[in-house]
């Protein structure tokens, strides 16, 4: 799904921010959510503590390559107190396992700064437009059209093959062409919050534009950023597992979660644990984070009972 898709699915959400108390009681009301809560915590302490995983992912061993996974430890694969292959190795003998571990590491790394530039780019844009309207309004409201306009997985190919790839490149690459999503949603709903009451009792008082809208515009779009901040994670992992599949995204030997699988098609019919492990990773990390934007969605929605 295109990061500009976005706004379809979180055009629900009201912007005004519901307190954060009886968010576990609400949880405990839908199952699926609170699963999908339980598996996304498992995979971010995966991703945290990959780097102590006992099995170097980069090691190769041709020995024990195109191992089927196991629970058996293998006097030939790695050293006495490595860990058996319980996800098998790849065609080099390197360890799926860590390689897999590793690679939801750096996909959160991007995601999680790619999310950040967009936050930082869209919202103050959405902001301004918004409350101002006008030539700031139509200016920034082009430039997203413009960009809306171009599929997002091309445009984000043509600007990697241009400026190179890399995780820092990656990430910027991705933020700076997701940031729309957060610019239209913010400025539609500064078009509503700035003719309420207390943002005209604001203007009455002699309070500035800038603190009007720190202190009593911003506030009312923390849900409606927080909730697309997390959908937009999901889409980002999911664009930088092409762009790695594609030979665009992080550099090797890095392990990606979509590198993993641009190599595994040279060795599917003889390994094909290299596929399968590593597309049901992918798969659990943007189905679990999809399903909590879906539950933050309702739970921030006041016209929601949960």
């Amino acid at each position: 799904m295109a990061v500009g898709e976005g706004a379809a699915r979180t055009g629900a959400a009201s912007g005004s921010f519901r307190a954060p108390r009886g968010y576990a009681r609400a949880l405990c009301r839908h199952p699926a959510a609170l699963v999908a809560h339980a598996v996304l915590l498992l995979i971010v302490l995966v991703a945290l503590f990959a780097s102590a995983y006992p099995v170097d992912p980069l090691q190769q061993d041709l020995m024990s390559s195109l191992m089927p996974p196991s629970l058996r430890a293998d006097p030939i694969f790695g050293s006495a107190n490595a860990l058996p292959p319980f996800l098998g190795t790849d065609s080099l003998g390197r360890d799926l396992a860590s390689r897999i571990a590793l690679a939801i590491q750096i996909s959160f790394a991007v995601a999680t700064l790619a999310v950040g530039i967009a936050v930082v780019v869209g919202v103050p844009l959405g902001l301004l437009s918004g409350y101002f309207g006008g030539t700031i309004d139509s200016v920034v409201m082009r430039l997203v059209d413009a960009l809306l306009s171009l599929p997002f997985v091309v445009l984000a190919i043509a600007v990697v093959a241009a400026v190179g790839s890399g995780l820092v490149n990656v990430a910027l690459v991705l933020g700076l062409t997701g940031w729309v999503t957060f610019a239209k949603l913010v400025r539609a709903e500064v078009l509503q919050i700035r003719e309420s009451t207390y943002v005209e009792a604001a203007r009455a008082t002699g309070c500035s534009h800038a603190r009007i809208l720190v202190l009593h515009v911003l506030p009312q779009t923390v849900g409606i950023i927080l909730v697309n901040a997390t959908l937009t994670m999901g889409q980002m992992i999911m664009a930088e597992a092409t762009l790695s599949f594609l030979g665009l995204g992080i550099p090797l030997p890095t392990p990606t979660l979509g590198g993993i699988l641009s190599d595994a098609q040279q060795t599917f019919f003889a390994g094909w644990w290299i596929v399968v492990f590593p597309g049901i990773a992918l798969i659990l990390v943007v189905l679990s984070i999809n399903v909590v934007g879906d539950f933050l969605r309702d739970y921030f929605d006041p016209r929601v009972r949960m």
